[in-house]
């Protein structure tokens, strides 16, 4: 509520991952553009990505904190703090965590099954203890 309250865009940035600046070459490929070559645009949209991450890793406490230290976007803050919902099924958990993944399989972080399959299990809540 705080990032969406901040800028929208913020929210928008942990949501799909952050803005990459890119380029269509001489061969008609999209490729990453060098940073000599952002323009304001390009500018506007990672201060928003900075501020995001900002704002997660402030509001942390310590041992959170800790847990996200390295990252380098508010994405994967998003992933590293993964848990699940109060009254949230395992189905739409695991899509959740799919759609995590899978944008920040776009940023080049790629996760095995085990990782996904030990994130899943770890981000469950109490009541599933006894299972």
């Amino acid at each position: 509520i705080y990032l969406k309250s901040r800028d929208f865009k913020n929210l928008l940035s942990v949501k799909n991952g952050p803005h990459i600046p890119m380029k269509i070459n001489d061969k008609n490929e999209c490729v990453a553009k060098t940073e000599d070559e952002w323009d304001d645009d390009d500018f506007k949209k990672l201060t928003i990505d900075n501020k995001a991450l900002n704002i997660l890793l402030v509001s942390l406490d310590k041992a959170e904190y800790n847990l996200v230290r390295r990252c380098t976007s508010a994405h994967e803050v998003d992933y590293e703090l993964f848990k699940m919902q109060p009254n949230e099924s395992i189905k739409n958990l695991y899509n959740r965590l799919l759609d995590i993944t899978n944008a920040l399989l776009g940023l080049g972080k790629v996760f095995g099954k085990d990782e996904l399959v030990t994130k899943l299990l770890g981000c469950l809540n109490d009541e599933w203890e006894p299972k």
